[in-house]
């Protein structure tokens, strides 16, 4: 059976879903009657609402990916294996959703700091 290459919402929502339950998309348009990746590109360019339920999709993905850290933790035989597993994710989740997920850089400024005021801007003739 070819890929198919005409955008259908039920399509896009089937994407949408399996992203959602933490699928990646390479290995999801590997299957036999699913687009290529490049397509799902270009979908995603053409189409706005399906644009949304991919950007929320991706959400729903990283929030999964922050949930499985915990179960992983508390279930772990190997510690290592596990360690590996929770920092892949944790990875992977803030790449997706920077502002949640990812780390937070605060910067401090110090020192000292002089102003000077300017009332009035002098004219050519002063």
């Amino acid at each position: 059976m070819a890929r198919p290459s005409s955008y259908t919402p039920e399509l896009a929502d089937t994407i949408c879903e399996r992203i959602a339950k933490g699928e990646a998309l390479h290995r999801l348009c590997d299957e036999q009657g699913m687009p290529s990746t490049s397509m799902v590109y270009r979908w995603l360019d053409a189409h706005e609402e399906f644009r949304d339920k991919y950007a929320r999709a991706r959400e729903m993905q990283a929030d999964l990916l922050a949930s499985q850290t915990v179960s992983i933790a508390d279930e772990a035989e190997d510690a290592n294996l596990a360690r590996l597993r929770v920092d892949a994710r944790k990875w992977y989740a803030s790449k997706l959703m920077p502002k949640k997920y990812g780390d937070k850089i605060a910067q401090e400024v110090t020192g000292n700091m002089a102003f000077t005021v300017v009332t009035g801007v002098p004219r050519a003739d002063d």
